[in-house]
């Protein structure tokens, strides 16, 4: 018998995480995040999931427990901002600056969730000889968890972007959650992901200018016949005259000298590479570029270099579509992870 496992998402920005879950049959009771452009996406799209705007530091248990109406909570997800996290001592997850991961560890002791999926950016294992990594799972481990923890690589399981990620998931009763194995052999290309995507805008709700190219295009158009978010950014001149010096696939290092240091990053004007996955895509900073146009990729080519599906429409100014994008857990992986754990749940 199929059992439907109810989740909430903490700081769950347009709901990345919350797609992934629902895609493998999870119910979503609730996200909750202190950014309400991200909330207007999240509400647009996730039509049976409320939101709450909190800042979660600050917000106690007993209150999400009456948005949900008391109801049953299964499994707790979410990525909470740790930059907070210093060397500096050994019990750092003290530290005032990480009470938004304490809140976190206080949802986790309240409701006490069958399970709990945690989210972070990688070097998260590895600060301080990994301090940070081990106060994590005491954490949790005194509060009754099995906790594990990988570094998972998006491109390993069908999302065009080598995005790398730290996961924990702990598990009630002893139980030791076991991380998929990569679903593909061959990652998905950015040349798969968005050649169906023109050079120039598209007004929301237009045609696609053609039927889709590759198997990876057809999935994410699934269920949606408009193009939606592919508002293009129209650069000056002279970036686009120094965009266009830089091959499919090159970096500053391809410019002249003296166009190497325009930026001081070293990210600065990297264009993707058409025959392999998007490098971690920002949110918004202007530094990749189209593999093939001379321009930063739109809001539409990020969220399908995320694995966003196309009916997934992104709400709020172009600024805006760009970091909520960028910050999200790119669904195809979150939905590997949930379909896995619910497995082990049973």
């Amino acid at each position: 018998m199929s059992q439907n496992y109810n989740v909430i998402d903490l700081f769950c920005g347009c709901g990345g995480l919350s797609l992934g879950f629902e895609n493998a049959g999870y119910n979503i009771l609730l996200g909750i995040d202190m950014w309400e452009d991200a909330l207007v996406t999240y509400r647009h799209n996730h039509k049976n999931g409320k939101t709450l705007c909190a800042d979660l530091s600050k917000l106690s248990p007993e209150k999400v427990e009456q948005q949900i109406a008391s109801q049953r909570v299964d499994v707790i997800i979410g990525g909470p901002p740790c930059q907070g996290f210093s060397i500096a001592g050994k019990r750092i997850v003290d530290d005032e600056r990480n009470r938004l991961y304490k809140a976190f560890v206080r949802m986790v002791s309240y409701f006490k969730p069958k399970a709990f999926v945690l989210e972070n950016v990688p070097n998260i294992l590895s600060i301080g000889g990994g301090v940070v990594r081990d106060s994590i799972v005491n954490d949790f481990t005194e509060l009754g968890y099995k906790v594990t923890y990988k570094v998972l690589l998006a491109s390993d399981y069908g999302v065009p972007q080598n995005r790398r990620r730290a996961i924990f998931v702990g598990m009630l009763n002893e139980k030791t959650f076991e991380f998929p194995a990569p679903t593909v052999s061959t990652p998905v290309t950015c040349k798969e992901a968005i050649s169906d995507l023109p050079e120039n805008s598209i007004e929301d709700g237009g045609d696609y200018p053609c039927p889709p190219l590759s198997d990876y295009q057809a999935l994410m158009r699934k269920g949606c016949d408009k193009v939606y978010n592919h508002e293009i950014t129209n650069h000056d001149e002279r970036t686009k005259q120094i965009i266009a010096m830089v091959p499919d696939g090159g970096n500053y290092k391809d410019l002249p000298l003296e166009l190497q240091q325009t930026r001081k990053v070293h990210i600065a004007w990297t264009r993707m590479n058409s025959n392999k996955p998007s490098m971690t895509i920002d949110t918004g900073h202007f530094h990749h570029f189209h593999y093939k146009y001379n321009r930063v990729p739109s809001a539409r080519e990020s969220a399908r270099l995320q694995s966003f599906p196309d009916s997934f429409v992104f709400i709020g100014n172009k600024t805006s579509k760009l970091k909520q994008i960028g910050n999200a857990v790119p669904p195809l992986l979150a939905q590997v992870i949930a379909t896995a754990l619910k497995k082990q749940l049973k």
